[in-house]
């Protein structure tokens, strides 16, 4: 089994464990042993379903304002973790693949495995919203058509992205290929970076 037939049940696990209530302040439930990279796969995709809604949620032209500032923090806030996530799922790959030499004409890859795993992550959320629209009974056939037409694209996008992630760690088992590992540094959140924060 690839890495990507291990994730995408893991995600779609997480995806619909959401939907049972559908509600951005339920807590989380991960069934996966606390350290495993199935538990952070499950974490992981819980952040950016929860983050999902908090998007659609912000959008609401009649929200109040003082609401809606209170849900941007906390939008920022859950950027941050899913950020923190990414990188804890790449030391992951760096442990796992401590012991490969890479090879003298190794090259590295444009993004990093964990990056790569957070777009299939997102790239699940997409399928599932889709197909929801898809299956609605109170849209127009143009609607559904049309949706259709963009789940079947988000499919083959899934089909490709797979294909590629695990192309890639197959690489770098074999030392085709060699990861590095590059903190965000996001300066925006930091007080002493952000002129902001700390001209106050």
């Amino acid at each position: 089994m690839t890495f990507t037939q291990r994730a995408m049940p893991i995600f779609e696990q997480a995806i619909a464990d959401y939907h049972v209530t559908d509600n951005v302040d339920q807590p989380i439930h991960n069934p996966y042993v606390q350290g495993s990279i199935e538990f952070y796969l499950y974490l992981k995709n819980w952040i950016d379903t929860v983050q999902w809604h908090f998007e659609d949620l912000i959008r609401d032209p009649q929200i109040d304002p003082v609401a809606g500032m209170t849900l941007k923090r906390r939008i920022d806030k859950s950027n941050q973790d899913r950020t923190d996530l990414v990188e804890m799922i790449d030391s992951y790959f760096l442990d796992f693949y401590k012991d490969v030499k890479p090879q003298a004409d190794a090259v590295i890859n444009t993004e990093s495995p964990a990056w790569a795993v957070d777009r299939l992550s997102i790239l699940a959320l997409k399928i599932y919203h889709m197909r929801e629209q898809v299956a609605r009974t109170d849209a127009s056939a143009e609607h559904i058509a049309k949706c259709q037409q963009k789940l079947d694209v988000l499919l083959e996008q899934r089909k490709d992205l797979s294909s590629a992630i695990d192309q890639l760690l197959d690489d770098i088992a074999a030392g085709r290929k060699y990861m590095k590992v590059y903190k965000q540094m996001k300066m925006y959140n930091d007080p002493s970076t952000n002129p902001i924060l700390y001209k106050k």
